[in-house]
């Protein structure tokens, strides 16, 4: 049977609508280097066979711009691009994409002394010139710093919540009404508060849903399903993507986990109750391993395995409270490691390592594992003693 939507608007993203009462759509992104055209194509075509209705690519500089004109020529997938720190590169792919997706926290990394507002007026004109939708894609590590030191200290959702409904407002004052927004946390729990939040403030903008650092599966597809079941069946959500750090001959697993859940909540079956209510009840009590979805940002191939070796060398510590963040860049890594008891982002020939946000030091691939499990029997030893 069709889910029940809410009545958003709706927005073309190339040859698909998400909102306008239309089925949800359902995304995924490349972890291939956008330069490198073949892998990236046929990426592209996995992702699109496994049901991927929106691919998204990302791109860092000029090889990638270049790449992806003759990416756009080769393919009719619809193509949403990610920009990231230079929003500027938003003219240079704009004409080869459908839809742009921009973080309003990473539009402070450049050219810090131009207010947000005119960057925000640029991404408009060229989207509209250029027959594009955006996408306000807010993520907890990477909040707008003004909205942070604003209303962090009252509430912890609200500098999220505040800082989409301002770029909502703005977009609309500037005439652009072509966008959706995404709110995203790696805490179920939150992803379903922050989201109902925004539903109820802006009933009319499309919502696309996703739990970031999700993990590898099958823990990051029940951590995104006890979000996404939440929220689907109280008609919330318009599209999403089940973010996996998988490599990239399994990317297509995050579009089969999306079409699953779908098609679960449709016909009422929901498994993910359990896994939410650890979250919503602060009851965590045992390990939590994050780690963001592989991607073409990712700076050292070893980063899936990675994030698997230290799965498997911390599985001692399954019942105690830690949290440890694996990123895999320098664009969310150091943000998004901070609010981990132990995080570690990788470089090009090294892995960083934090521990509460303080920095232990880079580390090679052969030392970090050693040194991770270090760091997590010092904390298992206080916990016992605090007991």
């Amino acid at each position: 049977m069709p889910l029940f939507r809410n009545p958003t608007r709706a927005v073309e993203i190339g040859s698909t609508t998400i909102g306008g009462g239309q089925p949800i759509v359902v995304q995924s992104m490349c972890a291939t280097k956008t330069a490198d055209v073949e892998a990236t194509l046929a990426q592209i075509e996995q992702l699109a066979a496994a049901g991927a209705d929106v691919v998204r690519v990302a791109v860092d500089h000029k090889a990638d711009c270049d790449a992806l004109r003759e990416i756009r020529q080769r393919t009719g997938a619809n193509l949403a691009v990610d920009l990231q720190e230079n929003y500027r590169l938003a003219a240079e792919v704009a004409p080869w994409v459908d839809k742009l997706r921009y973080n309003p926290g990473h539009l402070y990394h450049h050219e810090r002394e131009k207010p947000w507002r005119e960057k925000v007026r640029f991404l408009a004109d060229i989207a509209a010139a250029n027959d594009c939708a955006l996408r306000i894609g807010v993520n907890c590590g990477s909040v707008d710093p003004a909205q942070q030191e604003k209303f962090a200290a009252d509430d912890a959702l609200r500098p999220m919540l505040e800082s989409a409904l301002e770029h909502c407002a703005w977009l609309d004052q500037l005439g652009f009404t072509r966008y959706c927004v995404s709110l995203k946390d790696s805490d179920p729990a939150k992803v379903v508060e922050v989201n109902r939040r925004f539903a109820a403030a802006r009933p009319d903008v499309p919502l696309h849903l996703g739990v970031t650092e999700a993990g590898m599966p099958p823990e990051g597809v029940l951590k995104t399903r006890a979000a996404f079941e939440k929220l689907l069946a109280e008609g919330i959500g318009d599209t999403l993507r089940v973010s996996l750090t998988v490599p990239v001959a399994r990317k297509h697993e995050e579009v089969e986990a999306g079409r699953a859940i779908l098609a679960d909540v449709a016909a009422g079956r929901f498994s993910g109750d359990e896994y939410y209510r650890t979250f919503a009840e602060g009851s965590k009590k045992r390990l939590e391993i994050i780690s963001c979805p592989s991607c073409s940002r990712v700076e050292n191939d070893k980063f899936c395995e990675l994030a698997e070796r230290v799965r498997e060398a911390t599985r001692y510590a399954a019942d105690y409270p830690v949290t440890i963040a694996v990123m895999g860049c320098r664009v969310n890594g150091p943000g998004e490691t901070d609010k981990a008891d132990l995080g570690l982002w990788c470089g090009p020939n090294f892995v960083n390592l934090k521990r509460g946000g303080t920095p232990l030091g880079a580390f090679s691939f052969a030392e970090i594992i050693p040194r991770l499990k270090r760091e997590l029997d010092e904390i298992i030893a206080r916990s016992e003693k605090a007991r």
